[in-house]
């Protein structure tokens, strides 16, 4: 028991770092974004809405919720690539 509260506890840490990253890299680079992207990210990390929550909020499914966040997340860690500001 104790191995598998361990395991859990660091994937929850991974998780929670991933998501600190995303919304620093969101910060530096948001004016690089669309309006449907801004709104769909500060909804997800500002607002912390479920992907079901932020479909309703835009009128969209949860599956176009997670795909739009999918596809901001890998041009937010291009721009970083790219440009190295963090």
């Amino acid at each position: 028991m104790a191995c598998a509260v361990r395991k859990r506890g660091f994937v929850m840490e991974e998780v929670f770092e991933k998501r600190l990253y995303m919304a620093k890299l969101f910060d530096t680079y948001r004016n690089m974004l669309t309006e449907k992207q801004i709104t769909s990210m500060e909804l997800y990390l500002n607002e912390d809405l479920s992907l079901t929550e932020i479909g309703d909020e835009m009128g969209v499914s949860r599956q176009a919720v997670f795909d739009l966040l999918k596809r901001v997340e890998v041009q937010l860690q291009r721009y970083e690539d790219k440009l190295h500001l963090l």
